[in-house]
């Protein structure tokens, strides 16, 4: 007989107001990333800011390419430059920001299967939660982390048996 098997997330949504000064800082960094982004197909802007538990902030943005998958996604951008510049140093929080060209307001851009596994395989590594900070339309803030966004992840663990 089939089990049934429930998995319930947990998220918060905020408003901007309700953050603390250090989420307010890194959804301030991921926001200023917007203008860097590449995105000269989609006309799709996403930045991203990663805190580490030294209290570096390292910022990253979307860079598309023409061979479409040789583009990388904000959030990569940020965790791998922080992997390759800041080895020893956990992750504490990422924030994520998306606006298409020209609209007013963010948009609600949840991280693709490519970056749910990247960052998933950072929380495995450091063995504690990577909050998530997702700006919405009219600075609504979604809190979750990336446990909670890739619940069935895979990790080094699973290649273990």
């Amino acid at each position: 007989m089939a089990k049934k098997i429930t998995h319930q997330i947990e998220a918060e949504l905020l408003d901007y107001s309700e953050l603390d000064s250090e989420q307010k800082t890194l959804v301030d960094e991921a926001k200023g990333m917007l203008d860097q982004a590449y995105a000269p197909y989609s006309k799709f802007h996403v930045g991203a800011a990663v805190l580490l538990e030294g209290g570096a902030v390292i910022k990253g943005s979307n860079q598309e390419n023409a061979a479409y998958p040789s583009g990388l996604c904000a959030e990569r951008v940020a965790i791998f430059s922080a992997g390759a510049n800041y080895p020893q140093q956990k992750i504490k929080m990422i924030a994520i920001v998306a606006k298409p060209q020209g609209a007013k307001d963010f948009v609600m851009a949840s991280s693709c299967g490519n970056c749910r596994q990247a960052m998933m395989e950072y929380e495995s590594n450091q063995s504690e939660p990577i909050q998530l900070l997702f700006v919405r339309p009219n600075n609504e803030i979604l809190k979750t982390t990336v446990g909670d966004l890739l619940p069935f992840g895979f990790d080094s663990k699973s290649l273990n048996g």
